[in-house]
């Protein structure tokens, strides 16, 4: 038996809810239908995210991804309800949806879609020296 589809987004508590950590999911086997062939488009779905008090449960992101299988939408449609959705569910401190719809009619589409927290300031970016280890070899 196979599990349907679902329109349902659960998560659960945030592990560290006293830090921003980010999480990046790559989501490869995103398909829906074009509104005006009906036929399949296929993309990759990068989401990316500094959650708040919850998390996406990754089952019902699967399954929820999975409800777009039969549905026509436009490309810029698609990727901000899916957005919206998420956004809605987890009420993330930030959160990036980029769709990359692989080729139709000779054209690549990306289309990226931000959401931000109300107030919420990201911390600053800590760069960290890359180590190269010293060459022991004498010369």
């Amino acid at each position: 038996m196979t599990t349907p589809p679902a329109h349902i987004l659960e998560t659960f508590p945030n592990p560290a809810p006293q830090r921003d950590f980010h999480v990046h999911m790559e989501i490869p086997e995103f398909t829906c239908l074009c509104p005006k062939t009906g036929q399949p488009d296929f993309a990759t779905l990068l989401l990316d995210y500094i959650p708040d008090e919850t998390c996406v449960e990754l089952k019902s992101l699967k399954l929820y991804i999975w409800s777009f299988r039969d549905t026509g939408c436009f490309h810029e449609d698609v990727t901000n309800r899916i957005l919206d959705d998420l956004a809605g569910a987890t009420q993330p401190r930030y959160m990036r949806l980029t769709a990359r719809f692989y080729v139709r009619g000779g054209i690549f589409t990306t289309v990226v879609a931000e959401h931000r927290q109300a107030g919420w300031t990201p911390a600053p970016t800590v760069q960290l020296a890359d180590f190269a280890p010293q060459s022991n070899t004498r010369g």
